[in-house]
C-alpha cells in the first residue's frame, strides 16, 4: 500500500470510529456513507459496500467493538436496516490504577517482546496503559531483564491461527528427517528450552501432536473446515501443562562424543556421567570421550557438527548419522557455484518500514487520551514517547484536526501545536484509551506469566497483583495466557551462577571469572563489573564492564566456568545500556564482513545476526552480509546450518570453509 493510500485509509477509519462512538442509536450504512465523504471515492456502490465491510472487519480485528443491530426484529437479516455503533463502555479500557511496583513489572513484561513478533503489540499495550499510570521507563531499574525473540517466520500466522481458532496446514520435517504435509487444529503455542512449539489436533492422525516451528518447511495456510464448522479446544486445556509434558514425550538417552584434547570447551560444560552401559571402541589417541544425557539429539548433532574435525559423534548411531548428514549437506551447499547477485558497495541496514494504517490508527487513538491527560505536552518529548519523528507527530496532529463529522463543524477536534506544546479540545469521544486487543493482552499477560516463573526476576507480589488487574481490565482478551506461553528457563546456566550475579549487581561487586570463548575454543580469565542480567529466549547474558577490554561486553552465563569476588567495583565504571540491545554483537573498526548465501528455511539468520545487507536470489533465498570481529567461527556456523547457508565472500574464507568441512567429514568416512 502506498503512503498516500495508507493515509487515506487511516483518515477514513478514524472518521468511522469517531462517528460510531458519537451516537448511542448508531448509523445505517447509507448514513455513514453520507457522513464520511471518503467513502464517495469508491468507484461503484458495490465497491463502497465492500470497502465498508473491510473497514468494519479491520476495526474488529484491532479490538474495537463495532456492533451491528436492527431496530425492528422483523428485519434483523436485512443489511439495509442494520445499524452500527460502538458502545463507549465496550470501547474504552476500564478504569484501573497500577502502583509504581506494578507499573515496573508491566513495563518489564512489555519490554520482553521488543525483539519479538509481538513487540509492536506490547508497545501499543503499554502506550494505552500510560493513561493508567504505567511508564515504560520503569523497566530500566530492574537488574534482571528477560527478553523473548521470535525469529521464526511462521510465528505470527501460527499465533493468529491459535487465537482465531483457525485450522491450518504446513509442510513439516519430523525428527527422523521425514517430511509431510500436516493438517492441525491449533490449541496453543509456547516456547520450551529455546524452541517454539504448536500443540493441537492432527486431523489426519486423529491425535494430539506437538510441532516445533523451526521444523515447518512451508508457509502456514488456513484450512477450511468441513461444512464450514469450527472446532473447539478441549475443556481444561492448559498450554503450560502441555509444554511440561514434552519432558516425558522424549525419553532421555545417553550419547557419546569423542573430542580432541583441549578442544570443545563449550561442549565439555554439558558433559555428564554415562547413563547406560555400551560397548564402544576406545577413542583415538588425543581424544577424550564425553557422555551426555539428552532428549534432543538434533541439537547435540548441531553442536558436534560445529566442532568439525575436532569432534566425532560415536553413540547412538542416530546421532552419528545426523552429524554426518548435516556435514554432507553443508559441504554440498558450500561447493555449489556462487550465484549472481548485486554486491553491496558498502554494508547498510534494512530500508525503513512505511507505517501502515493499523499502526497509525492505533497511535492516533492512543495519542488523543494521552494529550488530554497531559495538556501542553512537549512535541519532542511526545514524539519520543510514541516512537515517531516530530514530523510524523505533526502529520498525525494535522490529521486529527481535520477528522470528525463533516456537517457539524463544532464536532471537529480543536488541535493546537504551533508553539511546540500540544493542546487538544472537543475530543470527548476519544478521551479514553481503547480496550486491549487480543495480541496486546497476550503480550502483557504472557510476559507477566514468564516473570512469575523466573525466581528473582521481579517482585512476586507486584507480578501477581498486576496480572490480576490486567486480566480483569482486558476482559475476554485476558484469556490469551491460556493458549500462549513463553518459558525462559535457565537453560544451561546454573541457577547458582544467576543468583551470584544478581547479588554482585545489587552489592556493586567486581568479579573474577573464567570464561569459555567458543570462537577461539579457549578458556579466558577476565575481571568484570556486572551491571545487568538479561535473556535472549533461553540464553542468559550478563552485561558487564570488562577490565581487559576497557569496554562493555556481553557474557553468556552458561559459558562462565567459575567466578569469585574481586572487591568493590570502581566508582567510575560506566552504567549499563539503557535498553535491551538490538544486536548482541559489539561492532569495532577492525570488523570483517562476510557474505553468506541463505536458503529460505534459513532466512531467520538475517535478523538473528543483524545482517548489514540483504539481496534476494532467483531461487527464493538471499545473500546477506554479516559483520564479525573474527571469522574463525564461520565454518562451524555453516556446519550448523546443515545446507541452509554457504560462504560466498571473501574468497579465502569460502575456500577455507570448504576445506574445513571436508576435514570434518573424514571422521565419518
Amino acid at each position: 500500500m502506498s503512503p498516500k493510500s495508507a493515509e487515506t485509509r487511516t483518515e477514513r477509519l478514524l472518521n468511522l470510529v469517531i462517528a460510531l462512538l458519537s451516537s448511542r442509536r448508531g448509523f445505517t450504512k447509507q448514513e455513514l456513507f453520507e457522513e464520511i465523504e471518503l467513502y464517495s471515492e469508491a468507484a461503484t456502490p458495490q465497491a463502497r459496500e465492500k470497502l465498508f465491510d473491510r473497514d468494519k472487519a479491520f476495526l474488529r480485528e484491532q479490538g474495537i467493538p463495532v456492533e451491528s443491530y436492527s431496530d425492528d426484529p422483523l428485519y434483523e437479516q436485512d443489511n439495509a436496516a442494520q445499524r452500527y455503533r460502538i458502545r463507549s463502555e465496550e470501547y474504552r479500557l476500564p478504569e484501573v490504577s497500577f502502583s509504581p511496583a506494578e507499573s515496573a513489572v508491566l513495563a518489564l513484561a512489555a519490554q520482553m517482546w521488543e525483539q519479538a513478533a509481538l513487540g509492536s503489540a506490547a508497545a501499543r499495550a503499554l502506550r494505552k496503559l500510560r493513561a493508567r499510570g504505567v511508564l515504560a521507563e520503569d523497566a530500566a531499574s530492574s537488574p534482571v531483564q528477560p527478553a523473548i525473540r521470535t525469529e521464526d517466520p511462521n510465528f505470527t500466522p501460527v499465533f493468529r491461527a491459535v487465537t482465531d481458532r483457525t485450522a491450518i496446514s504446513f509442510g513439516y520435517r519430523a525428527s527422523n528427517g521425514q517430511e509431510s504435509t500436516r493438517k492441525v487444529q491449533p490449541w496453543g503455542m509456547g516456547s520450551r528450552y529455546g524452541h517454539w512449539y504448536l500443540v493441537g489436533w492432527d486431523t489426519d492422525r486423529n491425535a494430539e501432536r506437538w510441532f516445533r516451528l523451526s521444523r515447518m518447511t512451508s508457509a502456514v495456510k488456513a484450512v477450511k473446515q468441513k461444512n464450514g464448522e469450527g472446532y473447539s479446544v478441549p475443556a481444561g486445556f492448559d498450554i503450560h501443562a502441555s509444554l511440561a509434558s514434552l519432558d516425558t514425550v522424549f525419553s532421555p538417552q545417553s550419547a557419546a562424543v569423542d573430542v580432541r584434547s583441549g578442544a570443545g570447551a563449550e561442549l565439555r560444560l554439558r558433559a555428564a556421567e554415562p547413563q547406560e552401559s555400551v560397548e564402544l571402541p576406545e577413542p583415538r589417541a588425543g581424544r577424550d570421550r564425553l557422555w551426555f544425557t539428552v532428549t534432543d539429539l538434533e541439537t547435540l548433532a548441531s553442536d558436534v557438527a560445529a566442532l568439525g574435525e575436532s569432534a566425532e559423534a560415536v553413540h547412538p548411531p542416530a546421532l552419528r548419522t545426523a552429524v554426518a548428514e548435516a556435514l554432507t549437506r553443508a559441504s554440498v551447499a558450500q561447493e555449489a557455484p556462487v550465484p549472481e547477485f548485486k554486491a553491496p558497495s558498502a554494508p547498510r541496514g534494512p530500508a525503513p518500514k512505511t507505517p501502515g494504517a493499523q499502526d497509525r490508527l492505533s497511535r492516533l487513538l492512543d495519542l488523543v487520551p494521552y494529550i488530554l491527560a497531559n495538556q501542553g505536552a512537549d512535541m519532542a518529548e511526545t514524539a519520543a514517547k510514541f516512537g515517531v519523528s516530530q514530523e510524523q507527530l505533526a502529520s498525525d496532529l494535522n490529521l486529527l484536526f481535520v477528522s470528525g463529522p463533516r456537517y457539524y463543524p463544532n464536532g471537529l477536534m480543536d488541535v493546537n501545536f504551533e508553539t511546540g506544546d500540544i493542546y487538544i479540545d472537543n475530543a470527548e469521544n476519544l478521551s479514553q484509551p481503547v480496550r486491549l486487543s487480543m495480541e496486546e493482552a497476550a503480550a502483557l499477560v504472557v510476559g507477566l506469566d514468564t516473570l512469575a516463573a523466573l525466581p528473582g526476576a521481579a517482585p512476586t507480589d507486584a507480578v501477581a497483583s498486576a496480572h490480576a488487574k490486567l486480566t480483569e481490565a482486558a476482559g475476554t482478551a485476558g484469556t490469551a495466557g491460556n493458549s500462549l506461553a513463553a518459558e525462559l528457563l535457565p537453560g544451561g546456566a546454573p541457577p547458582r551462577l544467576l543468583a551470584e550475579l544478581r547479588t554482585a549487581i545489587s552489592d556493586n561487586r567486581r568479579l573474577a571469572i573464567r570464561y569459555v570463548v567458543p570462537s577461539r575454543d579457549e578458556v579466558s580469565e577476565r575481571l568484570i563489573d556486572p551491571r545487568r542480567i538479561f535473556s535472549d529466549n533461553n540464553v542468559w547474558y550478563v552485561d558487564a564492564w570488562c577490565e581487559r577490554a576497557q569496554a562493555g561486553r556481553l557474557f553468556r552465563v552458561d559459558r562462565i566456568l567459575s567466578l569469585a569476588d574481586a572487591g568493590a567495583s570502581p566508582s567510575d565504571v560506566p552504567g549499563p545500556q539503557p535498553r535491551f540491545p538490538e544486536n548482541l554483537f559489539t561492532p569495532a573498526e577492525s570488523d570483517e564482513f562476510v557474505t553468506i548465501r541463505l536458503t529460505p528455511d534459513a532466512a531467520w539468520v538475517a535478523d538473528a545476526y543483524s545482517a548489514q545487507m540483504r539481496t534476494s536470489l532467483d531461487d527464493g533465498g538471499q545473500a546477506v552480509v554479516l559483520r564479525t570481529g573474527s571469522t574463525g567461527w564461520i565454518p562451524g556456523f555453516i556446519a550448523r546450518l546443515a545446507g541452509g547457508g554457504a560462504v560466498l565472500e571473501p574468497a579465502d574464507l569460502r575456500a577455507g570453509t570448504q576445506d574445513w568441512l571436508a576435514s570434518a567429514l573424514v571422521n565419518y568416512a
